[in-house]
């Protein structure tokens, strides 16, 4: 049977309450809930699962304890209602992210994982690479990180890669920087060429960081020369 908006609703404040009432609670201590809750709703239909999430990433009181991720993990973590995601869905619970760690979370769970399997398209991926809103621009990046991140099931995709990153090769915003080094860096293993090929191109409107830490990566698999001694 499935659940009530009410008790979508109860079961998504239960939980932003137990994280609360644990004032130093970390990523561990909100993973182990987040795990409770997975197994509390085993029997629970995708699309309940998925409107949880919704639920728990849209909380103030989540996004106050920097826990929103909590909610995408719990849709990430079970595969039917990760799948059953269209655009509507990814954008709902994307929406109001005003952090790096709101979007990266964002990106690697819901976003990233959406784009890999079709359900979002390289259209809407470009629409976001054209938001004045930074916070979206950086999440197409970080969506990128996933298609060459074997851990999420990615196999190395330096033509969607770079075309998000040709697009903002030249913004200058901070947290689109950091995010463009990491999304290059994620696809050298898969193809250097591209790679280098792409930052010579470029070179001329890329931030030094984005050129320094993926030169750094290419010659000694690294982000940094301090890690690599």
């Amino acid at each position: 049977m499935a659940l009530t908006q009410d008790q979508i609703a109860q079961i998504a404040r239960e939980t932003a309450a137990e994280i609360r009432s644990r004032a130093r609670a970390g990523v561990p201590e909100a993973r182990a809930i987040r795990k409770q809750l997975s197994a509390r709703l085993k029997s629970a239909s995708a699309a309940d699962v998925a409107a949880i999430g919704l639920a728990i990433a849209s909380d103030p009181a989540m996004k106050a304890a920097r826990a929103r991720w909590v909610g995408w993990e719990l849709i990430n973590k079970r595969r039917d209602a990760l799948a059953g995601l269209d655009l509507a869905a990814v954008e709902a619970l994307g929406a109001g992210n005003s952090s790096w760690d709101e979007v990266d979370g964002f990106g690697i769970y819901i976003a990233g994982p959406a784009w890999l399997a079709g359900q979002i398209s390289d259209a809407d991926i470009m629409a976001w690479v054209a938001s004045p809103d930074l916070w979206r621009r950086r999440a197409a990046l970080v969506a990128a990180v996933v298609l060459n991140s074997k851990t999420h099931g990615g196999r190395g995709d330096a033509a969607r890669t770079l075309m998000v990153a040709e697009a903002l090769a030249d913004d200058g915003e901070d947290m689109v920087v950091k995010a463009m080094s990491w999304a290059l860096r994620t696809l050298v293993p898969w193809d250097r060429a591209a790679v280098e090929a792409f930052l010579a191109r470029q070179d001329a409107v890329l931030a030094a960081r984005i050129k320094r830490e993926v030169r750094t990566k290419l010659r000694t698999g690294k982000k940094n020369a301090k890690a690599a001694v």
